[in-house]
């Protein structure tokens, strides 16, 4: 069966046709999808309590997702829309929504509770729920270790620590606004920094646009979200933001592998992970107390997928590409064949 993958972000929209032996066609718009499409995937980032797997979307499934879009507005509507948009115009088709957050499902208690009442949990379904679960569990299907740790950086990164397969830990949590700084997002913060912007006056708005759209690499190097634009940079702004990066996301990992009991594997995917040298060797230094030895002449040439582990590391480390779209094709090959 082919398959049309749907994968709406927060600023674009990627179409792929997905054949059966994984191969994968780049189309422009839903009028170039072939005629041989027998199923439509869309990759929706936030499925909350309610959706746990890979699920056929109907009308109440619809309504549902749209009562889901308060708590990842930047990812949840456009996916929204964009899966109205593939029914109307796919009307056959089964349309299957595919979630970010299935993969994070087996975290145990105590890594998805917060320490707040537990009415918060119980009652609203405050809890952390992790992301960008598609991409983690195709890096997994690719490195196959015990303890693994997979860290996504991108416009939006998180560390994932990965015991058997099974997500464990992961550092974005009931938002896609936690865990490690990102290129416009905060990461984590001391919430009584937000409680004191408040008394001063700011508003929800105020917030939302700080958080979201004003913080992280750009916050910090007053220029540029983008890796590439820092590193080439000579302001002394932009070089603090890559070491804050790389300190927040080697903290992650460090933790994670505590989580773990240990680091068998430690992968980079997204497209800072892929296609940063700089990034990589920012993180992988600060973390030789775990037995993590980069080989910097081959990290700096690496393309995905390959290992870029110097020979005498204790941790294997590897560049994998992501693919989404084929975690997502098979979901959809599961549940409608």
């Amino acid at each position: 069966m082919r398959v049309l993958v749907v994968n709406a972000g927060s600023t674009s929209l990627k179409l792929a046709v997905v054949d059966d032996d994984g191969a994968a066609q780049v189309i422009e718009s839903l009028a170039d999808v072939p005629d041989a499409v027998g199923a439509v995937g869309h990759r929706v980032v936030h499925g909350g309590l309610r959706f746990r797997k890979p699920v056929l979307v109907d009308d109440d499934v619809e309504r549902e997702l749209e009562s889901l879009v308060e708590l990842a507005p930047l990812h949840n509507a456009p996916a929204l829309e964009a899966i109205r948009s593939a029914r109307l115009a796919l009307p056959d088709a089964p349309h299957v929504a595919v979630f970010d957050t299935a993969f994070h499902a087996t975290l145990p208690e105590e890594a998805y509770t917060y320490p707040l009442p537990l009415r918060l949990r119980d009652e609203v379904g405050i809890r952390r729920f992790g992301f960008h679960g598609l991409s983690v569990e195709w890096a997994a299907s690719q490195v196959d270790v015990r303890r693994l740790v997979v860290c996504h950086l991108g416009g939006g990164s998180s560390v994932t620590a990965v015991l058997g397969g099974r997500s464990i830990d992961t550092s974005m949590g009931f938002t896609p606004l936690d865990g490690v700084p990102m290129a416009t997002r905060a990461g984590a913060v001391d919430p009584g920094i937000l409680l004191h912007l408040l008394r001063i006056g700011a508003g929800k708005g105020d917030l939302d646009r700080l958080l979201e759209h004003e913080s992280g690499l750009l916050g910090v190097s007053g220029t540029s979200g983008d890796v590439r634009a820092l590193e080439t940079s000579d302001d002394p702004r932009a070089t603090l933001a890559l070491v804050v990066f790389a300190r927040g996301v080697a903290k992650w990992v460090a933790g994670a592998a505590t989580v773990l009991g240990g680091l068998d594997a430690l992968v980079f995917t997204g497209g800072i992970g892929e296609n940063s040298p700089g990034v990589r060797a920012g993180v992988c230094e600060r973390l030789e107390v775990l037995g993590v030895a980069l080989d910097a002449d081959t990290n700096a040439m690496a393309e995905p997928d390959c290992d870029v582990h110097a020979a005498g590391s204790r941790v294997r480390i590897a560049v994998v590409r992501t693919r989404e779209e084929l975690v997502i094709a098979r979901a959809v090959r599961g549940l409608v064949l």
